[in-house]
């Protein structure tokens, strides 16, 4: 755990708000992710948690409000952009191609992340510069003995572990993860929360998850959002006692 408060953010979160007609999906949301830090956004279902990651992200751009990535404003840049400059995404349902090894997974999804157009496959694996950078973010994760499986034959949560090797070939400065843990069983939730609490020292992350056994073990700070809107941010032990938090997740689902 880290004492966020006191470390200026790598990501920060000023005034978000986006609207899709009459229905108002983020309302003036700000929250920040500091150095080493993991910072959990909980909240019930259609509460505009996916709009929110998706707007900080680059896939949908906000009304109004700002996001800044290490001091510099990303508000305009489109995905492909806030990639590069560091704010690596995996999402709830893998991207991965099932059909290739753990290893051209790696290669090809840093390719198509960094925005080139995809040469011929052939020469893309004999790139030596890319094969030693996807051959140590598999090192990374743990991935180094499967590098040759084909990614169908993975277990569900190695394939979050190599969704992470993709995003780690871009030097991420920040993760923002949605739903992590969704699919896995109580041992694979263990397995991966374990991992996850390590990847810390790599590059903050931005956490969403229904798992609150998850978040509880992981966040510094939990943020709460309710119909688009933040209504706390606190430590694991002030979010667990906060009357309005409670209030607002009972029956959905209730803390820990």
């Amino acid at each position: 755990m880290v004492e966020a408060r006191s470390i200026s953010p790598i990501l920060s979160v000023r005034g978000l708000c986006k609207s899709f007609g009459a229905v108002t999906a983020s309302r003036d949301v700000s929250l920040e992710l500091a150095p080493g830090e993991i910072h959990a956004l909980i909240g019930p279902n259609g509460a505009g948690k996916s709009t929110l990651i998706q707007q900080i992200s680059g896939a949908l751009t906000p009304d109004s409000g700002s996001v800044l990535l290490d001091g510099q404003d990303v508000t305009r840049l489109d995905v492909v952009q806030r990639a590069r400059a560091g704010l690596a995404r995996t999402f709830q349902i893998s991207s991965l191609n099932m059909d290739d090894t753990v290893l051209q997974n790696v290669m090809l999804g840093a390719l198509g992340r960094r925005g080139g157009r995809l040469p011929v496959f052939r020469p893309v694996m004999r790139d030596g510069a890319l094969l030693a950078a996807s051959a140590a973010a598999l090192g990374e994760v743990g991935l180094t003995e499967v590098r040759a499986v084909r990614t169908a034959e993975l277990s569900h949560g190695q394939r979050r572990q190599l969704e992470v090797a993709v995003a780690l070939t871009l030097q991420p400065k920040v993760f923002l993860m949605d739903e992590p843990m969704a699919g896995l069983g109580v041992e694979g939730s263990q397995r991966l929360t374990g991992f996850l609490d390590g990847l810390r020292r790599r590059a903050p992350i931005l956490l969403v998850e229904h798992d609150m056994d998850a978040v509880f073990a992981l966040a510094d700070r939990i943020s709460v959002l309710v119909y688009g809107h933040i209504i706390a941010t606190g430590t694991p032990d002030e979010i667990r006692n906060d009357p309005a938090v409670r209030e607002a997740y009972l029956g959905e689902e209730m803390l820990p």
